[in-house]
C-alpha cells in the first residue's frame, strides 16, 4: 500500500519538476514567440502562452471566469484522481492516474502565477503546425494513452454479483 502511494508521488513530483523546470527555462532563454528550430520541418522550440485549454478552448472567456473555470476543474480533476488511486492496485492505472494529476497540476501552476500557460513544444509538418504544447500536456496526453489502453487490454474482473 504505501508503495503505491511513493509510486504516486514519485510520479507527480518527476512531472512537476520537469515541466516547471522546462517552462523556466523557455521562459529565461526563448522570447515570447521566437522560435529554435531543432529538427528542420519538423520540431521546433518556441516561447508561446495559451489562455485556454487544449487547442485553446476558452481563451476568449473573460480573465476571472476562465480562471476559476479551470481552477475548479482542476480541483476536482485531481480529487476524482486520489480517489481512483485509492481505489486501484494496477500499476498501469496508478502510474496513469499519476500522469494526468502531474500534468493537471503542472498546468495550473501557471494558470495561478501567470493566468496562461507556458507552451514550447511544436512539431510540424511543412505547413501544417500541431498546437504547441508542454511537458504537462504531454504527461496528460501519456497518461490518457495509458489509461485507454488499460481499457482496451487490460484484464479485469467481472463482478459477477447480482
Amino acid at each position: 500500500m504505501k508503495k503505491k502511494y511513493l509510486w504516486v508521488c514519485i510520479i507527480v513530483g518527476d512531472i512537476l519538476v520537469l515541466d516547471q523546470l522546462t517552462k523556466y527555462l523557455v521562459e529565461k532563454n526563448i522570447r515570447m514567440f521566437d522560435t529554435i528550430t531543432i529538427i528542420p520541418g519538423f520540431f521546433n522550440l518556441t516561447h508561446v502562452r495559451n489562455k485556454g485549454a487544449a487547442f485553446s478552448l476558452f481563451a476568449t472567456a473573460p480573465d476571472a471566469v476562465r480562471s476559476i473555470f479551470f481552477l475548479a476543474v482542476t480541483f476536482a480533476a485531481v480529487i476524482a484522481l486520489v480517489l481512483l488511486i485509492r481505489k486501484t492496485h494496477e500499476r498501469l492505472l496508478v502510474s496513469s492516474f499519476s500522469l494526468i494529476m502531474g500534468g493537471a497540476i503542472g498546468n495550473v501552476i501557471d494558470r495561478i502565477r501567470f493566468g496562461e500557460v507556458v507552451d514550447f513544444i511544436q512539431w510540424y509538418y511543412r505547413s501544417f503546425y500541431w498546437p504547441s504544447f508542454n511537458v504537462a500536456d504531454s504527461a496528460i496526453s501519456v497518461g490518457v494513452g495509458l489509461l485507454a489502453i488499460d481499457m482496451l487490454f487490460g484484464k479485469h474482473e467481472e463482478n459477477t454479483k447480482s
